[in-house]
């Protein structure tokens, strides 16, 4: 048997794969696109943007933007008893209607 990967990308062979229409570097204004504070945003990770990207455990998941930092914005999600504050790219978030 081979050792198994222990690596930070570890088991992401589908999550962070895009079909082959998407595939490149996604459109410039994804990097403009503004959050206030308050609003819901999902976590979907693209995998051609290296930087800003979370850790893959959080893509899917539903938060609310609580600051800025830089270009990047720190979301809340509501995982385990306290939640947990992530610092994501605008590049791997998404704006959510409700």
């Amino acid at each position: 048997m081979v050792k198994s990967s222990k690596g930070i990308r570890k088991r992401t062979r589908n999550i962070l794969r895009k079909s082959p229409r998407h595939r490149g570097m996604p459109p410039i204004t994804h990097s403009f696109i503004q959050y206030e504070v308050g609003e819901k945003a999902a976590v979907v990770i693209d995998p051609s943007v290296h930087k800003g990207q979370p850790h893959v455990s959080f893509h899917g998941k539903t938060g609310t933007i609580v600051g800025k930092q830089g270009k990047a914005y720190m979301v809340h999600l509501g995982i385990g008893k306290h939640g947990k504050d992530i610092i994501v790219g605008p590049e791997h978030l998404k704006k959510q209607v409700f």
